[in-house]
């Protein structure tokens, strides 16, 4: 081989090492400037609580501002399709929900965004179990007396939720459906609004996550019912499931995840899941989403592929099942 040979030879094996290093030393250097978490929803909801208590862990690991910025509005779709269409390099996020990843592409026939193909999971962040609240005012203080007054006054009481189509609405058109009650829906731009319009009387219902609830239940000024999911919460343990008694079986619940643009390094992605995980690791970050009413959990991008799919082809049958519809 000849010494210009040698030469090309020796280049053409350093620049592929350093294609290869390339990566790697990406996603360690990331991130080096400040990160935007985009919450597809007015503050104050149970998605913009999550987001923010990750928010402050995610930045406090990697010494860099993870900056929340709520762009609500079509039911999570504004913000998700902000982020779908954001630079995919892993310093815009999505806090997406059970709402904007798995019923919004089973409700809607067109989205501004391909739901299959725009987004890159990153790590589920925590389930969120409902609480079923009403206003003080309200006469019933368990669930059977609630049944009793919706069926003795059909179509008089009413219940707000943070949209048409989320998990709260569909929730509580499952309970409808279980009991055979007529109760009105009014549809908010987010949990934040539907919560004060029930703090104000100017509805009687509401199921929202006990993340944004547990605040008012302990305060008194609403009054918890019940919880959807299987046990009770920790949150709120005198607070009995809707299965335990007035409806067997009933289990629903939300949950809140991370996700990135379509088209990020899978190394940054990777990074940003093994962050979370380490963050939600952290007894006290385990204690604070418990006090909430979240449960925490963190998944890999896999895991949290899988529960987007599988609760999509869920809500999918639910939403056909009951002729639920949007305007």
């Amino acid at each position: 081989m000849t010494s210009t040979r040698r030469a090309a030879f020796g280049l053409a094996i350093a620049l592929g090492a350093t294609a290869l290093a390339a990566p790697a030393a990406f996603a360690q250097a990331f991130p080096n400037r400040p990160v935007t978490l985009v919450v597809p929803f007015p503050p104050g909801g149970g998605t913009d609580t999550g987001g923010r208590v990750i928010a402050e862990q995610l930045a406090r690991r990697w010494g860099q501002p993870v900056v929340v910025e709520n762009k609500g509005g079509a039911a999570g779709q504004i913000g998700a399709d902000y982020v779908a269409k954001s630079k995919a390099d892993g310093y815009t996020l999505l806090l997406g929900n059970i709402g904007t990843q798995a019923i919004n592409p089973a409700l809607y026939a067109k989205l501004p965004y391909d739901a299959d193909k725009a987004f890159a999971p990153v790590s589920l962040v925590a389930e969120l179990p409902l609480a079923m609240m009403v206003n003080p005012s309200v006469a019933a203080k368990t669930p059977a007396e609630f049944i009793a007054l919706a069926k003795a006054q059909p179509g008089k009481l009413s219940y707000s939720s943070s949209g048409a189509g989320g998990a709260p609405h569909l929730a509580a058109e499952m309970f409808k459906d279980q009991t055979g009650s007529f109760i009105l829906h009014v549809p908010y731009r987010g949990g934040g609004p539907a919560i004060a319009d029930l703090l104000a009387g100017h509805v009687q219902l509401s199921f929202m996550t006990a993340l944004e609830a547990s605040g008012h239940i302990k305060a008194g000024k609403l009054r918890a019912l019940a919880v959807t999911g299987d046990k009770r919460l920790p949150a709120l343990p005198e607070v009995p499931t809707l299965g335990e008694g007035a409806l067997p079986g009933f289990n629903a619940i939300s949950w809140i995840g991370l996700l990135a643009p379509a088209g990020t390094p899978p190394e940054v992605v990777d990074r940003i899941s093994a962050d979370v995980r380490a963050v939600l690791a952290d007894e006290a970050v385990k204690a604070r989403f418990a006090g909430l009413g979240g449960v925490p959990r963190a998944t890999s991008p896999a895991e949290f592929g899988k529960l987007i799919a599988t609760d999509r082809a869920r809500y999918a049958q639910i939403i056909r099942s009951r002729k639920i519809t949007v305007e």
